[in-house]
């Protein structure tokens, strides 16, 4: 195992500790739920990240053709799915303590992130479909392209067009607004 693994694992340990015994000050509506920034906006940027990296394998893939890059590609979606998914749990969380209910589909954000995971559960789905490799690794890199391609209408571009309850929103502060360093001091590493 090389060092930087073990690195992660204490950056992250030291991070989620200190996210739950640091001091944070009171924050209308939220509350103590302000603690899940340090979990669920990471874990969206991470999400990110592992698709732009399965967006470059994939394209990497279609032009030379060596399947290492298509299982890389596969295994960056797999983490971004994974992200997105736990994404998806910790704002139904916030959401149930802050708006009252775990899910509601009056948020768009919400429900086209959910849209978007589906998309690549779809991606799975396919790949599934194909015995042989090189078939698999072609189609399943071009449905991957097509699919990451959509991450930004989805999650940025059409939710920023409706109402929204979620932060940011018309009328709802986003962290940006939010004057709290104690926020700060633990958000920016677990990004990191």
């Amino acid at each position: 195992m090389k060092t930087w693994k073990y690195i992660v694992a204490v950056w992250m340990t030291i991070v989620i500790t200190v996210g739950f015994l640091i001091r944070i000050p009171e924050i209308p509506i939220l509350e103590q739920s302000a603690r899940n920034l340090f979990l669920h906006v990471p874990m969206w940027f991470t999400m990110m990240v592992a698709f732009v990296m399965a967006f470059y394998y994939s394209i990497r893939y279609l032009n030379d053709e060596t399947l290492d890059w298509d299982m890389k590609a596969e295994t960056a979606t797999a983490v971004g799915l994974v992200f997105g998914i736990c994404g998806l749990l910790t704002g139904a969380l916030w959401a149930r303590f802050t708006w009252g209910t775990w899910w509601t589909f009056s948020e768009p954000r919400m429900n086209l992130s959910a849209l978007a995971m589906l998309i690549f559960v779809a991606y799975f789905i396919l790949r599934s479909a194909f015995n042989d490799p090189e078939k698999r690794a072609k189609i399943s890199a071009v449905y991957n392209i097509f699919g990451i391609t959509t991450i930004p209408f989805l999650l940025y571009i059409i939710p920023r067009q409706l109402p929204s309850l979620h932060p940011g929103a018309e009328g709802n502060p986003a962290f940006s607004d939010l004057t709290a360093p104690e926020l700060r001091i633990i958000f920016y590493p677990a990004v990191i």
